[in-house]
């Protein structure tokens, strides 16, 4: 048997007019990581809870390392972390993560992302997030997908305001003896069949299905 017949999700490619979602060879995996070693976002930034990013550039580059490893060794049907290597002409440039707990039942889905710094400010975060959400609500029978940014965290604010998300509440929460207010946001089956998406294809999909809790 090959790799990809023993876990298909190897072959689960999602192809947007300008980028390519799929789990990364090794090779991919270990210039991904670089990427992130190089940095993710201005040194004057904090856009995530877990402040990975702001970390020397090997342990960077170590956190999405650990990060790929752990998700597939994790894995459960129903209950996992999906995180797609986001491709930019044959270029590793960043991760969007797709993750579920009780899929089956609960048919939700939550979402997050990186970018390199080069790569922000081109719309490559929307239409990876957009990609991700086809394989999503188009391929899963997802009802819904959530998101959660800090209220300063504009790029991320707006391609979940783009894509048709609306407001959830708010999450508290501690980072460096500091609370914290997160706005949550979450976008339903109705608004997000509102998106064009006749420009995304997604192969390799039906041997992955069990391992979703979709089949």
């Amino acid at each position: 048997m090959t790799l990809t017949e023993m876990w298909p999700l190897f072959g689960l490619v999602i192809r947007t007019p300008r980028l390519e979602l799929r789990l990364p060879t090794e090779d991919e995996l270990t210039r991904l990581a670089q990427v992130a070693a190089d940095g993710v976002h201005e040194p004057t930034e904090r856009p995530f809870l877990t402040p990975w990013a702001e970390q020397p550039p090997l342990e960077r580059a170590r956190h999405v390392l650990r990060g790929a490893w752990g998700s597939r060794a994790e894995w459960q049907p129903g209950d996992w972390s999906l995180g797609l290597t986001v491709v930019l002409d044959t270029h590793p440039i960043g991760v969007v993560w797709v993750s579920a707990t009780e899929f089956a039942e609960r048919r939700e889905v939550s979402t997050a992302s990186w970018l390199g710094l080069p790569h922000h400010r081109r719309r490559l975060g929307t239409e990876a997030r957009r990609g991700a959400l086809t394989l999503a609500f188009d391929h899963l029978g997802a009802a819904y997908a959530t998101s959660e940014a800090f209220p300063d965290n504009a790029a991320s604010v707006g391609v979940s305001t783009k894509l048709g998300y609306e407001p959830d509440g708010i999450s508290r929460d501690v980072r460096d003896g500091e609370v914290l207010v997160s706005h949550r946001l979450r976008l339903g089956r109705e608004r997000w069949d509102r998106n064009d998406r006749s420009d995304i294809e997604v192969s390799g999909l039906e041997p992955c299905l069990p391992l979703f809790g979709a089949a």
